[in-house]
């Protein structure tokens, strides 16, 4: 082959190299703005089920099996997350204060789990505002987007 036949060869290569990779992340980036906005979603009913004093709506976002932190440390399975809500914030009944979510960051880890901080924002009830950063992995599952892993 001569070296203007390998000078085109390589450039026509690596064309096709970069037209395939901008089509890789333009597809990725558009399946993953459609799960951020199923997540957020997701995400916003817990914080209604929280301010409702509605523990059911607030745990339908956890998968069966999530792994979610509790004063002994991590804790998996629903019903223990659940157990520790009911230990915790819901000792009376229901929280105490309303719950919302800043500084949100959600990234797509493939096509069905995605990564997502932020910091939840507790206030009112007669008492100090409470905020923290939290980190949650979710996994797109048959019944929607569910966390699989809560670390708050």
């Amino acid at each position: 082959m001569l070296p203007s036949h390998r000078v085109r060869a390589t450039c026509a290569v690596a064309a096709l190299a970069w037209t395939a990779a901008c089509a890789g992340r333009t597809h990725a980036g558009a399946s993953g703005s459609d799960a951020a906005t199923a997540i957020r979603a997701v995400l916003d009913s817990t914080a209604l089920g929280w301010n409702r004093g509605d523990l059911a709506m607030y745990l339908a976002a956890y998968d069966e099996n999530i792994t979610s932190r509790g004063a002994p440390g991590f804790v998996r399975g629903k019903a223990a997350a659940e157990q520790v809500m009911r230990e915790g914030f819901w000792k009376e009944g229901r929280p105490a204060q309303q719950l919302h979510y800043e500084h949100l960051d959600i990234r797509p880890l493939g096509a069905d789990h995605a990564l997502m901080t932020g910091e939840f924002v507790l206030t009112g009830g007669g008492r100090p505002d409470r905020t923290g950063w939290f980190t949650t992995v979710w996994a797109r599952t048959p019944n929607g987007w569910r966390m699989i892993h809560d670390h708050s």
